[in-house]
């Protein structure tokens, strides 16, 4: 169930498991053409994050710090396992990220969704992020150029 969903930081047998994960065919269409680069240091930046049920992995998110001052975190890759998805495990793993990252402290949680990712574009919804505007035109994926949807939510959202 996705509210049972657990989020522990990485450890060392984790990157190599996101990053198959993240090159997973029906993942990768999704996914930043570098979501798997850099798991190395996510894992010793301390920003790389797994979702568990019951124990098994079921997901990743990679949260990182954008502004310590003005104290802005950023979610760069979520992902579900495929094998899990329809479960509103991405609502949940987004729900627990914001909640750990309001408890450290942050004022503002954001994250940016191409375009043409509905059901990515509908997590972050579920999830309560706001919509804050698109960046027209910003990717070239697919063969195309694509938009991307920021998304954002505040610790007193």
């Amino acid at each position: 169930m996705a509210e049972d969903v657990e989020l522990r930081p990485a450890t060392e047998a984790d990157p190599p498991w996101v990053g198959e994960l993240a090159h997973d065919e029906s993942v990768a269409a999704t996914l930043s053409t570098t979501a798997a680069d850099g798991l190395g240091e996510a894992l010793a930046a301390r920003e790389l994050w797994i979702a568990e049920t019951a124990g098994e992995r079921v997901g990743a998110v990679r949260v990182t710090t954008v502004n310590r001052r003005s104290r802005i975190a950023s979610v760069e890759t979520l992902i579900v396992h495929p094998a899990a998805r329809g479960a509103r495990l991405g609502v949940a793993i987004l729900k627990a990220v914001a909640r750990d990252a309001f408890a450290r402290g942050m004022h503002r949680l954001e994250g940016e969704v191409y375009g043409f990712n509905e059901p990515a574009l509908r997590t972050f919804d579920a999830a309560g992020f706001i919509r804050e505007g698109a960046r027209r035109r910003a990717y070239d994926r697919h063969g195309a150029w694509q938009d991307c949807i920021r998304f954002g939510m505040l610790a007193d959202d």
